[in-house]
């Protein structure tokens, strides 16, 4: 059935005004697309002003034209595209999902969502009518609206059984989006490209990353949803009220001084007496130059906290021989035998390249023939002797070569790269499961912050946070000056004030860059050059005292969300009454909270 044979059927609804975002430009073709929204039947479509009555094919129940009625989206949101045009059509019965929300200018628009789980483009009503839209769709399927997020409703046909089910179907990725996923991102791919080969993924499966902000009691105050049958009220045209979240002022952070004394922290054996207030310090203001080659090998568990200096010794001595038994392994290897390790091989050329651009302009990397670029490479090729199941990813020659350059030492810079691999080694696993869940978990802080900085980029298909994949998968190494990256390393390996901090650092970027997002023309493509293009021109004081206000300011909320409090590391969902798991969980509680009193930037930080 083409759009145009649409008038052979009952009009349900009709409104004009309604603009498409198509996101991508096409030469000069504008991006902001007008036409009109129409219920016939039980089928919706977007119609492209001046598209209409170009089929002129009479109808034919048995001929179908290039206007074709779709029941899957296409993966690249191009739903039944005709040469330039972007008009679509959706049978209800294929309707999954809308989301409505709303910019404080006053445009609404819905994003509506196929049950092969691809989002169409976002329809902008500049002239209102949403509501009226959502009384014409609920006279064929209904509308279940979300308890957890007060803009989503899901979709159902009036005789389904669905409606019973849990609201925990709607997960981060379905088993059809995630198969598309993983066949996106095959294995070779993945290896030499990670960033955008899993970025080229995200472009082709469902990213539902829609943050679930109403806490467990949320009946009272401003956070009761009004059905859409209810009348709207005066201030909100369209049918659903916005959940907003009342967090109270943030609080200014001063950072304090580089931690520039050690031998005063050391018991006459060399044990470190306060671990936790060296984690501390080090997080309020990083680690003066000459320490760091010490510090780091406690705060990356190269060396126990609670060593003498004894101990210390023997451990060198002992993975001393451990790491050259791991590089004799490689070095042994003939080159007739590679040839016949195609693995192997390909580490090897993944990080003969690698290494061959990291860090260039660093003077300990800098040249031919330096020194510094055969370290790199032979501890990334111990490295995949070491954990060969995970081997050599790229981003894994950025990791290590701040890491080198601080402790110039092969072996100490081997056992200091396995300790910051124990943190992130999920980021670099072909599943990438670690990685969505991140991102979700960012998209989750970010809407409790600032849902209308989310609500933009939903209506400009970023609202996936795809473009912050970098920032997480190496740890902003490429977006701030080397030096700098060596001081936020450090604050980001104290696991203070809690596990997720990269998030909240990730959540200060992009509310720095609020204004330049919102208040400009932005799409998906200047959106993510705009974010591309902050390399090296952010100042990492203001991000992480940015950070640690976000925390604060999150962490007095008398009524934060649950799902906020679980990124933060403030709830974990109880085990079972009486089984071990919650007998251990009770006694890890008590733990934390005994240590919370010396270690909390709540009570440390100095505030102005």
């Amino acid at each position: 059935m083409g759009l145009t044979h649409l008038w052979f059927f009952q009009l349900i609804f009709e409104k004009e005004g309604v603009y498409l975002h198509t996101n991508a430009k096409k030469m000069l073709q504008d991006t902001t697309l007008p036409g009109f929204i129409r219920v016939v039947e039980r089928v919706i479509a977007f119609i492209q002003d001046g598209e209409e009555g170009e089929d002129d094919t009479k109808f034919d129940p048995g001929y179908e034209p290039d206007w074709a009625v779709i029941s899957t989206v296409k993966k690249d949101q191009q739903a039944a595209v005709k040469d330039s045009g972007w008009s679509f059509s959706l049978p209800l019965s294929e309707l999954y999902s809308l989301r409505r929300a709303r910019f404080s200018l006053g445009r609404n628009f819905l994003v509506l969502t196929s049950r092969g789980g691809h989002p169409l483009p976002p329809l902008h009503f500049h002239r209102g009518g949403t509501r009226e839209l959502l009384r014409a769709l609920q006279r064929y399927i209904i509308l279940d609206q979300s308890p957890m997020d007060g803009r989503l409703f899901l979709a159902y046909p009036h005789d389904s059984g669905a409606l019973s089910q849990s609201f925990d179907k709607l997960q981060l990725m379905d088993d059809d989006a995630a198969a598309g996923f993983n066949d996106a991102v095959s294995e070779q791919r993945f290896i030499q490209d990670p960033y955008a080969t899993t970025f080229g993924g995200f472009s082709k499966v469902t990213n539902f990353f829609k943050a679930a902000l109403r806490p467990p009691d949320s009946t009272g105050g401003s956070r009761a949803c009004r059905d859409p049958g209810l009348p709207p009220q005066a201030d909100d045209e369209p049918g659903f009220e916005l959940i907003t979240l009342e967090l109270g002022p943030r609080p200014d952070v001063c950072r304090g001084p580089p931690l520039d004394r050690w031998e005063e922290f050391l018991d006459p054996e060399g044990r470190v007496k306060n671990p936790e207030r060296i984690r501390d310090l080090v997080f309020r203001g990083g680690i003066a130059p000459p320490l760091r080659k010490e510090l780091w090998k406690f705060l990356l568990g190269f060396y126990p906290w609670n060593s003498t200096a004894k101990e210390r010794e023997d451990i060198l001595r002992s993975k001393t021989d451990e790491y050259f038994r791991m590089k004799v392994q490689w070095k042994s290897v003939s080159e007739e035998q590679e040839m016949r390790n195609s693995l192997l091989r390909g580490y090897r050329s993944l990080i003969e390249r690698d290494v061959s651009r990291t860090d260039r302009h660093n003077t300990f990397f800098s040249g031919n023939d330096n020194p510094g670029l055969t370290l790199l490479h032979d501890v990334l090729m111990t490295y995949c002797m070491y954990n060969f199941d995970l081997g050599y990813v790229q981003g894994m020659s950025d990791l290590l070569a701040p890491v080198l350059f601080v402790t110039q030492n092969e072996v100490e810079s081997f056992w200091c790269l396995t300790g910051f691999m124990e943190l992130v080694h999920q980021n670099f696993e072909e599943s990438q499961e670690a990685m969505k869940q991140q991102l979700l978990q960012l998209s989750i802080l970010l809407r409790a912050l600032d849902p209308e900085l989310c609500d933009f980029l939903d209506s400009q298909d970023s609202g996936s946070l795809c473009f912050c994949f970098r920032w997480l998968l190496i740890w902003f190494k490429r977006e701030f000056s080397f030096e700098d990256i060596l001081l936020l390393w450090e604050v980001l390996w104290t696991r203070l004030p809690c596990e997720n901090f990269h998030l909240l650092i990730a959540c200060s970027i992009l509310e720095s860059q609020r204004g330049e997002l919102i208040g400009s023309d932005h799409d998906f493509n200047t959106i993510l050059k705009h974010i591309n293009e902050l390399t090296m021109k952010l100042d990492v004081e203001e991000v992480l005292q940015g950070a640690e206000a976000i925390y604060l300011q999150l962490t007095r909320c008398q009524d934060l969300p649950l799902k906020v409090q679980q990124v933060l590391g403030l709830y974990s969902p109880p085990s079972p009454e009486g089984s071990p798991e919650s007998q251990t969980g009770e006694t890890d509680h008590v733990l934390d909270q005994s240590q919370a009193g010396s270690s909390d930037p709540q009570t440390s930080a100095e505030l102005k």
